[in-house]
């Protein structure tokens, strides 16, 4: 992908393996203004210049990551998470850029993100970051929550939801939406992927990219026609465009979406996630399948939180099912046993439990053994990769391989 280069880097690059590019240039940079003048102007080194999103898709990294906030990646808990990744099986995090409050996690070099003083550093030096995790090979993923956004909609009140009574369509914590259907707010969220991918970022991961539910968010006025089949329309079309710009760098785009879409067409249409129009044209799908956030009797389950490994599998044998059609020829389809990805099929890699979830009756505390039964779940539904959710990014070796 598209590489920022630091002076100090480029200084390096000269003086170790520069010596092709010197030939090429027939010029030898020497003083620190005319180094720091070939950072500013993007540097590729030849050798980084990433493959085609092809061969993305034939090669890529088996992620099995874990979710890390923007104030814990801006901390020294991070030294604590590089270490947890180097001593296990871990290969990936996912890092808040943006955050559900509408905060960015740095300040991010970003026309819109300064004139609406939403960048927070929270990370005092993402690019400092960014080359140690590369350093330590930890394949990096930007976390960009899109149409939940406080800020947007504060900022910019005539991209904000409101109800008919003019009060903001807000979540369960009173964070407020912005309107999906408009392409003001698609081109914010393009801005922040297109900052993203300069800054580095192995791959994007776009969550809340779909139509809200809850609170008053039936009586959402969108000035544009939002029935359920247009909901569909509009969320496809604006995932649509952040492929389209992440992979002028070669960057995959990642989308997180309800698991009980999977299967429930009623659910599917309402928030305007297709699980399987999604898969058609998405690199990567995360279904967020936490067993603590199926209803009592789901899967024929009295208590799926109290079973983390059946429901893990049952709801990705429901994935399988519903990735039917996108089978290919040769009996391989998105999400099967074929590695977790057909020829038709962004790869489906599913959101996992690492939180207890003491709200729901009949919970169990999830520990490393249940943390292990739903990894186990996901390989033998045919899957390879996963990602661990826990809000406080608290994780520990229990449950995961050495």
């Amino acid at each position: 992908m598209k590489k920022y280069i630091s002076a100090a880097a480029v200084l390096g690059l000269i003086v170790f393996c520069g010596v092709a590019a010197v030939l090429q240039s027939g010029e030898i940079q020497e003083t620190q203004d005319d180094i720091e003048a070939m950072a500013q102007a993007e540097v590729i080194a030849e050798e980084e210049v990433p493959t085609s999103m092809a061969d993305w898709r034939d090669n890529h990294l088996k992620v099995k990551g874990i979710y890390v906030t923007g104030p814990t990646a801006g901390s020294e808990r991070m030294d604590d998470i590089i270490s947890l990744v180097n001593e296990t099986e871990l290969n990936a995090v996912v890092i808040d850029v943006k955050d559900d409050a509408g905060n960015v996690t740095f300040k991010m070099n970003n026309e819109n993100v300064i004139s609406m003083d939403a960048g927070v550093a929270y990370i005092k030096d993402i690019e400092k970051l960014l080359a140690e995790l590369k350093k330590n090979d930890i394949y990096v993923i930007a976390r960009i929550p899109c149409f939940k956004d406080p800020i947007l909609a504060a900022t910019h009140p005539e991209l904000a939801l409101t109800a008919s009574d003019g009060s903001p369509v807000t979540d369960a914590n009173g964070n407020a939406w912005v309107n999906p259907t408009k392409e003001e707010v698609w081109d914010y969220i393009l801005s922040l992927v297109d900052s993203c991918c300069e800054l580095g970022f192995d791959e994007i991961q776009l969550d809340y990219v779909r139509f809200p539910i809850g609170q008053n968010a039936e009586e959402a006025l969108y000035g544009a026609v939002s029935d359920d089949d247009n909901r569909q329309s509009y969320i496809t079309q604006f995932l649509g465009r952040v492929c389209d710009e992440a992979h002028k760098y070669n960057v995959p785009v990642a989308a997180d979406v309800f698991g009980t879409i999977i299967k429930s067409t009623a659910d599917a249409k309402h928030v305007g996630q297709d699980y399987v129009t999604l898969v058609s044209n998405l690199d990567v799908i995360c279904p967020m399948i936490y067993p603590s956030h199926y209803a009592a009797g789901e899967f024929g389950l009295d208590v799926p939180d109290a079973a983390p490994y059946d429901t893990i599998y049952a709801a990705l044998e429901g994935s399988n099912e519903a990735l039917e059609s996108l089978r290919s020829g040769d009996g391989a389809s998105s999400g099967n046993a074929a590695g977790g990805q057909g020829a038709n099929g962004a790869v489906v890699r599913p959101w996992l439990q690492a939180f207890t979830a003491s709200w729901v009756d009949g919970y169990i505390n999830y520990g490393g053994p249940e943390i292990r039964q739903q990894i186990e779940a996901v390989y033998a539904a045919g899957y390879e990769e996963w990602i661990l959710w826990n809000s406080k990014s608290d994780y520990s070796m229990g449950g995961l391989e050495k």
